[in-house]
């Protein structure tokens, strides 16, 4: 897989039963790549390890005064710098393909993902964390797939260069060959401690990223309560204790890298001490003494890959966890895998009884607002049963877990409370997959988005104010709540879906736009079919039918002037108290009694 090919037609399907079976597999589904990259990396660390001999033949034919070897050691110190060259190159290509590829790859699966989750994705992991996911955490998961292949080479030339000086000079050889795996395994006790700390500062990094986006995106709020001193005091102490363990962490890194380098020292001590003796007995001659230096010295190359393959270990094995329990995630039911086209007819709900017909426009009231949000994404298909015996939300008589993700999607569009929009223009926030027969105009105006267009207009930058052209800021932060609630409207009214749910739609607007958004919606949705959660006489006055839920089940079903006459109903939309209640029951019994005597006169 080069960049150039990239996105992947098909990322894989990925074990994310752990962190290290997720590595793994990444590792597997790039092993060409890895090959290549060891390959290379063969070559170019090989030619560092033939430098020792071509220095050590030239140093040994200049004592022995040959011209014919010491030209053949130079020809070998220009073959060793070649290989050098052309290594280094294709290995650092390869290398960082290998990195670019695996956090595409990573990068691929978390977005398939999100987009099969949809909204219950953040339900059930934070939203911070699948953010850094897919920032910082891919980049250290690329880090460690790219490092595997230059560690193997590394570990490969370190075995080779023993094996050679062993053959070469057996007793500088069994030094060097005692030695080496001695530096390399010196600092792995310390690994474990060194991997903890850095986990500990990660985890207080991300606590601390956390705080500011929260602060960032409360700003407005905090700035009316004049709480901005006191989060930007919490942040400062989250940011001193990020910096006291990056400190932490630092110490436990630079013992290791000075161990690195203190040992191979006592090598090199150790190899030119005792090869100086062999040399003063004319045991081996000068040449072999430098090329068994020179060996030594150019294998601490080599050896700082294993310090590398322990640090992007430590660093990816957590990212990696993190990216394995996002990936992990399943819909509570699959797609059956038949055939059902484009569903279309009534949508019901078994578990509640909540019957929508198709082409009307029903809404429905829930005394809880947290049981409307968890019934509204029930009927879109987000929170479907299956798994804990909860029946599926039919449409038409199909079950929606049964669907394919793209045919529920296009089927049924829920739009929740609280909907986010995106940074861009207005032409490209409604710039959505839609049926084409809804135009953005109409929708604008079903919305009843024309004051937000008129600030839109003010707030351009080009001469002719053409709001559709005016960017929107992330989150419509620069828009106040009732503009953002009806541009998210808009852009729901655009798509024109089969079913469209709304969760409070109106919440955030006053009674007089809410009474003509409602009829805009009446309006514009003429022959589709129209769920809405609301509570407001205004919006429920409009519908053709109420669905007024009550403990999990539909106690009422009519319009909303028939409705009225039942108290919890009445309690919930008129929002009355105990007394009030007990007053209007009072009422009603009167009236009734009136009408039995008025009926037997």
């Amino acid at each position: 897989m080069q960049i150039r090919d990239l996105p992947y037609a098909d990322p894989g399907s990925p074990d994310a039963r752990s962190g290290p079976r997720f590595l793994l597999w990444l590792g597997r589904n790039q092993l060409d790549g890895q090959l290549k990259a060891l390959a290379w990396g063969l070559l170019h660390f090989c030619g560092v390890a033939g430098l020792p001999l071509g220095v050590g033949r030239a140093v040994q034919a200049v004592v022995d005064r040959s011209g014919s070897g010491l030209a053949l050691s130079g020809a070998v110190i220009v073959l060793c710098g070649v290989a050098i060259t052309v290594g280094d190159t294709m290995l650092h290509r390869a290398a960082v393909t290998n990195w670019i590829t695996a956090a595409a790859r990573v990068q691929q699966l978390l977005a398939r993902k999100a987009a099969e989750l949809g909204s219950a994705l953040t339900r059930r992991v934070a939203a911070g964390e699948v953010v850094a996911v897919s920032t910082g955490d891919v980049e250290k998961i690329g880090w460690f797939v790219e490092a595997v292949s230059r560690f193997a080479a590394a570990a490969l030339t370190v075995v080779l260069v023993c094996v050679g000086l062993l053959l070469y000079e057996p007793e500088l050889g069994v030094i060097v060959a005692i030695g080496v795996p001695v530096l390399a395994l010196a600092v792995l006790p310390l690994l474990p401690r060194a991997t903890r700390r850095a986990d500990i500062q990660r985890e207080k990094a991300g606590r601390a990223t956390e705080l500011a986006s929260d602060t960032v995106a409360g700003l407005r709020v905090l700035r009316g309560i004049g709480g901005e001193e006191l989060f930007l005091g919490r942040y400062r102490d989250a940011s001193q204790e990020v910096r006291r363990a990056a400190v932490r962490s630092a110490r436990m890194w630079a013992l290791i890298s000075a161990i690195q380098v203190l040992l191979p020292g006592l090598l090199l001590i150790a190899v030119v001490r005792y090869g100086a003796g062999l040399v003063q007995d004319g045991r081996i001659g000068v040449g072999e003494l430098v090329t068994a230096f020179s060996a030594v010295t150019l294998l601490m190359y080599p050896l700082r890959h294993f310090e590398e393959i322990a640090m992007a270990y430590s660093f990816s094995r957590p990212s990696a966890k993190r990216a394995a329990r996002v990936l992990a995630l399943r819909r509570t039911t699959e797609p059956s895998g038949v055939e059902y086209g484009s569903p279309s007819g009534d949508l019901y709900d078994p578990a509640t009884g909540v019957l929508a017909p198709t082409g009307r426009f029903t809404a429905v009231v829930c005394g809880d607002p947290d049981a409307a949000g968890v019934l509204a994404e029930r009927l879109g298909g987000h929170a479907a049963g299956g798994t804990d015996g909860t029946p599926s939300v039919l449409l038409g008589g199909v079950p929606l877990d049964e669907l394919v993700l793209d045919a529920s999607r296009t089927a049924v569009l829920v739009q929740d409370k609280d909907p986010v929009l995106l940074s861009g223009t207005l032409r490209e926030l409604l710039d959505v997959p839609a049926s084409g027969q809804v135009a953005a105009e109409d929708a604008l105006a079903a919305a009843q988005c024309a004051d937000v267009l008129d600030a839109l207009a003010q707030a351009s930058v080009e001469d002719d104010g053409d709001p559709m052209e005016t960017r929107i800021t992330e989150r419509g932060r620069s828009l106040s709540g009732g503009q953002r609630q009806r541009l998210a409207l808009a852009r729901s009214l655009v798509t024109d879906p089969e079913v469209l749910v709304l969760d409070e739609p109106t919440s955030a607007v006053d009674s007089h736009t809410e009474a003509r958004i409602a009829e805009g919606i009446r309006t514009l949705r003429t022959g589709r079919t129209t769920v809405v959660f609301a509570s407001s006489p205004l919006l429920l006055d409009r519908a053709d039918q109420v669905v007024f839920v009550h403990d999990g089940k539909v106690a009422a079903v009519g319009t909303h002037r028939e409705l009225l006459h039942g108290v919890v109903y009445r309690a919930v939309v008129t929002r009355e108290t105990e007394e009030e209640q007990l007053g209007g029951t009072q009422a009603a019994d009167e009236l009734a009694e009136l009408e039995e005597m008025e009926e037997s006169a």
